[in-house]
């Protein structure tokens, strides 16, 4: 698959849900991709892109930017509270704010240095316990929490457990942001963006279905 296939899924598939036309960012997953991978997708027009660890994206990132300054990375895995300081200066959005200690920790450094990448809490919305995540009986508390620090999360992501139909994760996890007044969802992967987009999803990520299969670590 191509991305200019994904894009065409993804046209049609807003246009299926009545949605407007570019509502929904592409997050080309770049992960462990080969630069020329990502250069090649870069012009060809793409420039939101999800990467796991701030390690690599230290690594790539500033130059593809010096070339493309217009693109975004969005931090889409887990993030130590540790290489916090790090991540705020290199990613545009963070989509795994999923801990007190980590909202303390991307407080206290926005207000340093007086703005914040977009953030969105994720919520383990399957209970997993291999997995991180607020519960879903917590995120009110949660948010509740990161406001008294003046943070402001814009929204919500999840990744429904494995093997699981996604359909009732990602109608709980809209439900949710419906209900705090969150306009962001991230959710949907390559096998069910499609789903996540007629569900309510603004942020979808897309890796394998666009640059293949990932090399391993």
């Amino acid at each position: 698959m191509s991305l200019i296939e994904i894009r065409t899924r993804l046209d049609a598939a807003l246009a299926a849900a009545g949605r407007a036309a570019g509502s929904v960012t592409l997050l080309a997953v770049s992960k462990l991709q080969p630069d020329a991978k990502v250069l090649q997708s870069l012009q060809a027009g793409q420039r939101a892109f999800g990467e796991n660890y701030v390690q690599e994206t230290a690594a790539k990132w500033p130059a593809f930017r010096t070339q493309f300054p217009d693109a975004k990375v969005h931090m889409i895995g887990p993030l130590q509270t540790n290489k916090a300081k790090q991540a705020v200066e290199l990613f545009d959005a963070i989509h795994t704010l999923d801990r007190a200690s980590l909202a303390e920790k991307l407080a206290k450094l926005a207000q340093a240095r007086g703005q914040s990448p977009d953030l969105f809490v994720q919520v383990n919305t399957g209970e997993e316990p291999q997995k991180a995540g607020i519960l879903p009986a917590g995120l009110d508390n949660f948010l509740k929490d990161c406001h008294a620090m003046d943070l402001t999360p814009q929204g919500l992501m999840c990744i429904p457990p494995d093997g699981e139909d996604p359909t009732p994760h990602f109608h709980m996890l809209a439900g949710m942001a419906a209900r705090h007044g969150l306009s962001g969802l991230s959710m949907g992967m390559s096998s069910d963006f499609e789903l996540a987009v007629a569900l309510g999803a603004t942020h979808v990520r897309v890796g394998s279905a666009i640059f293949g299969a990932r090399p391993t670590a």
